[in-house]
């Protein structure tokens, strides 16, 4: 059954990865969508093709989650035009850097912590309050198995992807009583640009995480993604967390190299 069909789904960090799956998976479902990234070249290609292959709405936005005000503008303009999204897909979010923790740059911290925690904060407050009154909707948040276990060299990462986890299921027991559902999607090895953006446009060091294995795609995620929203009413799953076959840790990874 589809029940995604006729919704509509804010995708942040839309441009690229698991953001542009999602997008592509969800406009197969016939769900409208508001694109939002900060490369607007990318956006509107996307929302081009999504428009041309799909009987879907389109709208693209350029808006950086960091920018606090700038969100509430945005999530302001949709509640005066009535459209308050039905799903919320908090994507946006990276890793920079991979260093001891008294090695560490604190540009890298601090863009990570004003992406991945604070931009997921500030646009779940500006949308879930018309959700609210509503008393339907769907938040998923893009986590990662960081989350649930730290490893070496990336501290700060792994903290800034447990506030992930903490504030989703923080806000699921807040919205206790209503009708909104809580997700949290927490990868492991995912190929995407994640790891070029890691290592600084390093593309030999990037291409390595993934060699001697079969990573995970965008596209599976998306395809997970859109599974958990089609799911009925009266089913939420709180938090889920995929790995390639060939990862069974944020630790441990068999490859098979020359």
């Amino acid at each position: 059954m589809n029940r995604i069909k006729g919704k509509s789904v804010l995708i942040t960090g839309a441009s690229s990865g698991i953001g542009e799956a999602s997008a592509r998976a969800f406009a197969s479902f016939g769900a409208d969508l508001i694109l939002c990234a900060r490369r607007e070249a990318r956006l509107l290609a996307l929302k081009s093709e999504l428009e041309g292959q799909n009987d879907v709405r389109v709208l693209t936005h350029v808006l950086d989650v960091r920018d606090r005000e700038s969100v509430e503008a945005f999530a302001a303009g949709l509640e005066a035009q009535d459209a308050v999204p039905d799903v919320l897909l908090n994507n946006a979010g990276k890793a920079l850097g991979l260093h001891f923790l008294h090695e560490g740059l604190v540009e890298d911290w601090e863009e990570m912590i004003d992406t991945n925690v604070k931009g997921l904060l500030y646009v779940s407050r500006a949308i879930l309050p018309g959700m609210v009154r509503r008393n339907s909707g769907h938040v998923v948040n893009i986590g990662s198995i960081a989350g649930h276990q730290v490893y070496q060299k990336g501290a700060v990462y792994n903290a800034s992807k447990y506030a992930v986890k903490a504030l989703n299921e923080g806000m699921a027991l807040d919205l206790l009583g209503t009708r909104i559902k809580m997700t949290s999607i927490d990868p492991g090895l995912v190929q995407t640009e994640f790891s070029q953006v890691r290592f600084h446009g390093d593309d030999e060091r990037a291409e390595a995480v993934y060699d001697g294995y079969q990573p995970l795609t965008g596209q599976d995620i998306a395809d997970i993604i859109t599974f958990v929203v089609n799911t009925p009413e009266h089913v939420n799953i709180l938090d889920l967390i995929v790995l390639p076959t060939a990862q069974r840790s944020a630790h441990m990874v068999h490859k098979e190299l020359a």
